[in-house]
């Protein structure tokens, strides 16, 4: 069975999750009920952020199977806002430090069941020691358990909803949370709402205080000491000890403190959202009202809490809930942002080190200049103009096998989600990287979290990043984002995709690309069709002013292929036909191919009279040129048009290669009077046209070949189609750059994509073997 090497692969989205599902490798000093997750491990040895998420949330604080959509979107917003997460929890008596989606389902599937713990600091020998003579059981690690195995594993911020804390009565009953006296002794810093509103605040704040934790609130944008939030609401009445104005201030916080002896944890207590919190007399009345009746009922000890927050949900309408869900998910995103801010203070030592602010990419180019590094931006042979962003990719993972492979509309749905750097503009850069081109890519990101997390990702992985630019957040930029929902079979159910950041006004001047290629200077210009319509106009006029050699254009989408004949701001003019043609080559599929030449003809491209000239000069009747395409196409082909579109494409465009999935792709050029191919009798199969009237006209002939896909895949080897038609242009540009044979461009493309077919990620890292196969 083959499949698709159409341009964009709608049909399957890469799951990176996939890559890593038998990939779990332990340090030989760990003990074996102890497993870090391969992906959290590298994380941390490259100095990425990462962030600690907890599971008692799931086993003992949300049902069954509102745990399990909660657990997704938490460990989405972990991935969103630039992080690693890493869920821990107890699976069959081992300790896991980072879970795949199936381990956090079997996990919480169990919530409710009395053989599934919750685990604290004191648990953590029974359930693991127990593993390991065969009776595995499972848990939820509270504050204080996950505290601990955060930090086996080396990760220094955990985000969680709610600490425990000194009970009320507690001065006579000493009960008090593990969590307080393990913040005492284990140096993580936890994000938290503060502590539960049932507990005793201001006890809590001065045990902390007595086990040497700081303790701070976040500002929030309020002026002078804040009050300590108490959970549900934002205010507690008691001052907190610190006031903390941001993330880079905690930050900064927990980097000092990892450089001075001390071994305490940290504590930042970050209010619940405005729009979800309860006023606290509100919750006061819920609180002491549900106070009431444990003492009525002579609930106490480990049934207390649960009883408590039980009734209080019952009594505010399930109103606590909702505000508890948007707790979690904003200390989520805090601790991210913590985390990343971190990871960069780690990476340099300091927030300015020679001019040079942590809070953006040092390679990133400023708001207004193109290189305000050092050094001059380099050179390179391919200079590629198109979308970065950041992907997130969402397959539906029901919890029992079912007939039906959708997921359920308008009602969350349990999902494995993966986040990843994307877009086709990043990914032909990455192809072309890999196929040995010296390349750079020209786009466009915000100086927010995303954008900052994929610029210097790419740098890490030797990339030029001089030449993307960065706009401000505070001017309404934002970085591109892409999500894919797909079905448990992997196909395309929705798209959405946020790529206003490419229809910036800032983009639209001249000067500003003036400036990127006249340093880039490439022999090859590629833009991708993402840009609006103006920007890319900008573009195409930059590159004849600047004498670039004619532009390369990938299409995208059927929608997005259409904009170099737009009506406004064409990039295409109507009068400029081979040899003056605007645009030299494109790799559009057979979608994408029929909206041009649909949009051509509508707008009146081809009743231009240079169009006639160049159509005329290929002497093809209308009696024999259907044979003639039959016998290098085929006849389903013909019937759909896909010859004849290229043809009448060709005196505007004169190379195209279309992308027909699995019949694999069919160039259509015009040849130059002197090409070899017009006189070798190994290619006069494909010469479709001839002109012998070449020195007047520059043209030789059609030359259209039909190239098989190299290696059919069988459907249970296909990973990911997500980024095939990309991989396909970076390789084929970075092989031009190397020799001007097209056709063998072609066939190490194609080869290329069938790796990226069996890969996981979009661009398969197997290309870079390609140099060395084709020796």
């Amino acid at each position: 069975m083959r499949f698709s090497l159409s341009a964009r692969g709608g049909s399957r989205a890469l799951s990176r999750l996939e890559t890593v599902r038998q990939a779990r490798r332990l340090s030989t000093q760990r003990p074996p009920f102890l497993r870090v997750h391969e992906e959290v491990e590298d994380a941390l040895k490259s100095g990425k952020p990462v962030v600690a998420l907890e599971t008692t949330i799931y086993t003992h604080g949300y049902p069954y199977p509102d745990n399990v959509s909660l657990s997704s979107r938490l460990e989405s917003l972990v991935r969103v806002n630039g992080g690693i997460p890493a869920t821990i929890g107890i699976l069959d008596g081992v300790a896991y430090v980072g879970m795949e989606p199936e381990e956090i389902i079997r996990l919480v599937s169990t919530a409710g069941n009395d053989k599934t713990l919750k685990v604290s600091r004191r648990d953590l020998a029974y359930i693991t020691g127990l593993g390991l003579r065969g009776r595995k059981l499972n848990g939820g690690t509270t504050i204080s358990g996950t505290m601990v195995l955060a930090h086996l594993a080396g990760i220094k911020v955990f985000a969680t909803g709610g600490l425990g804390g000194v009970h009320r009565g507690g001065e006579d009953s000493m009960d008090v949370s593990a969590d307080l006296t393990e913040l005492g002794r284990t140096p993580v810093a936890v994000i938290a709402s503060g502590c539960k509103s049932i507990l005793d605040i201001g006890r809590t704040i001065e045990y902390l205080e007595t086990q040497g934790v700081s303790v701070g609130t976040f500002a929030d944008g309020r002026p002078g000491k804040v009050d300590f939030p108490a959970f549900w609401a934002r205010d507690s009445g008691f001052k907190s000890p610190l006031t903390i104005q941001d993330e880079v201030d905690a930050a900064a916080m927990i980097y000092a403190q990892s450089q001075l002896p001390v071994h305490s944890g940290l504590f930042f207590a970050n209010p619940v959202p405005v729009e979800s919190a309860l006023q606290r007399d509100q919750v006061d009345g819920y609180i002491a009202q549900a106070v009431a009746e444990a003492e009525q009922q002579a609930i106490t000890g480990s049934a207390n809490t649960p009883f408590l927050l039980k009734r209080i949900r019952e009594l505010s309408k399930g109103v606590t809930v909702t505000a508890n869900t948007a707790l979690v998910e904003a200390n989520v995103i805090r601790g991210t942002r913590i985390a990343v801010e971190l990871a960069k203070l780690e990476k340099h030592g300091s927030y300015a080190q020679e001019g040079v602010t942590v809070s953006g990419p040092v390679n990133a180019v400023s708001e207004n200049n193109v290189g305000t590094t050092k050094t001059a931006p380099p050179q390179v042979d391919i200079l590629v103009a198109g979308a970065i962003a950041s992907d997130t990719l969402c397959d539906y993972a029901p919890f029992v096998s079912s007939s039906d492979p959708s997921p359920v509309l308008q009602t969350s749905n349990p999902a494995s989600i993966a986040q990843s750097s994307g877009g086709v503009g990043r990914n032909v850069t990455l192809a072309a990287h890999y196929a040995g081109a010296k390349v750079a890519l020209a786009g466009v990101v915000a100086d927010d979290i995303a954008g900052q997390s994929l610029i210097e990702h790419m740098a890490r992985g030797g990339f030029v990043t001089d030449y993307i630019r960065t706009l401000k957040t505070t001017d309404g930029a934002r970085t591109a984002q892409y999500v894919a929902v797909n079905d448990a079979k992997k196909d395309l159910v929705l798209a959405m995709a946020d790529m206003s950041i490419l229809t910036r006004p800032e983009l639209e001047q001249q000067a500003y690309w003036d400036d990127v290629l006249q340093k880039a200077k490439p022999k090859y210009l590629v833009i991708d069709g993402n840009w609006s319509a103006r920007i890319m106009s900008t573009i195409f006029a930059s590159a004849r002013a600047n004498g670039v050699p004619v532009p390369v254009f990938e299409p995208v989408s059927t929608a997005k292929s259409i904009t170099p004949f737009d009506k406004e701001h064409p990039s295409i003019r109507v009068t400029r036909c081979f040899p003056s043609h605007d645009l030299a080559f494109a790799t559009p599929n057979q979608f994408e191919l029929r909206a041009m030449h649909t949009a051509a003809r509508e707008r009146g491209y081809f009743d231009s009279q240079a169009w006639w000239t160049v159509i005329d000069s290929f002497g093809l009747s209308s009696l024999t040129s259907r044979d003639r395409f039959i016998s290098v196409t085929s006849p389903e082909l013909v019937d759909q048009g896909i010859p004849q579109q290229c043809m009448q494409l060709l005196p505007y465009i004169p190379s195209i290669v279309t992308k027909l999935g699995s019949q694999g792709c069919l160039l259509t050029e015009i040849l130059p009077p002197n090409d070899p191919k017009l006189r070798d009798p190994d290619t006069a199969p494909y010469i479709v046209a001839r002109c012998f009237d070449g020195e007047t006209t520059g043209i030789g002939g059609v030359y259209m070949r039909m190239f098989p896909v190299e290696q059919d895949v069988p459907a249970e080897d296909v990973v990911s189609v997500n980024g095939i038609g990309d991989t396909m242009l970076g390789v084929i540009m970075s092989s031009l750059a190397h020799e001007p044979s097209l056709e063998r461009a072609i066939s190490r493309a194609q080869y290329a994509a069938m790796l990226s077919l069996k890969s996981p990620e979009a661009v398969s890292l197997k290309i870079q073997e390609l140099g060395r196969l084709t020796k």
